[in-house]
């Protein structure tokens, strides 16, 4: 943490403090929190470990759409001298509101989902349902997570990224390579499970047995994120 903030502070290429900016909101403690959750999300189908790191890859996709979206939206209003308080209050607020339930609820239909009598209501567990809980999944989540900006994450984001890339010549690049850096740890993590330790063959046999409890354990983290992040933002 220390060595990032004495590179920012040294930096004086915009693309550099972009990426420095990601990273140290990578290590921040709530960021820090839902990468461990996606972590553990995309991980979960050991049995498929090859395409963990895809979903690593995909994860951190739906934080470069998420951020570079709404960092040209706030670029183009502060070149035109419009101002993005509101704006930005707003995507922090509902972001903060959305991401505790939404946690909670993930984790318990990934608990109780199968007891749940959902083909009455025309829910099943469908090629289309099971790509939402990959590949699709991996990118709403990214998404998702992106949109949560708790104090740190914000004024890394709102308060020296957009200001920053609003008065740079590459500034509508900028968001996504704050994007990349702030799901590089999910990549390197995807990585190291799909290639490295999902490569060892007694590891991998022990961890198929584990496998359903494995999954129990990601929906109790999912939950218990979800509790903290209502801690936080509602008490």
């Amino acid at each position: 943490m220390d060595i990032l903030q004495t590179w920012l502070e040294g930096s004086d290429v915009p693309v550099l403090t972009a990426f420095i900016l990601g990273l140290l909101t990578a290590v921040s403690p709530c960021p820090l929190a839902t990468n461990i959750t996606a972590i553990g999300f995309i991980s979960k189908d050991i049995e498929r470990k090859n395409r963990t790191f895809i979903y690593g890859l995909l994860y951190t996709l739906g934080r470069i759409v998420a951020y570079s979206l709404l960092g040209a939206l706030l670029i183009w209003m502060l070149r035109r001298g419009i101002d993005t308080f509101d704006l930005q209050s707003e995507v922090s607020r509902w972001g903060e509101l959305l991401l505790s339930p939404m946690l909670i609820v993930m984790g318990l239909l990934m608990l109780f989902g199968d007891r749940l009598p959902l083909a009455r209501f025309g829910f099943s567990a469908s090629e289309r349902s099971e790509r939402l809980r990959g590949a699709w999944g991996s990118v709403l989540l990214g998404i998702l997570f992106a949109m949560a900006f708790c104090p740190t994450s914000g004024l890394f984001y709102f308060g020296m990224l957009i200001p920053m890339s609003a008065s740079a010549a590459v500034g509508y690049a900028l968001p996504a390579v704050y994007a990349l850096a702030t799901g590089l740890p999910v990549v390197i993590v995807a990585w190291i499970i799909a290639y490295s330790i999902g490569n060892i063959a007694g590891f991998y046999r022990k961890m198929q047995v584990f496998q359903k409890w494995f999954n129990r354990l990601v929906a109790a983290l999912f939950i218990i994120v979800g509790l903290y992040y209502a801690y936080t933002f509602y008490i």
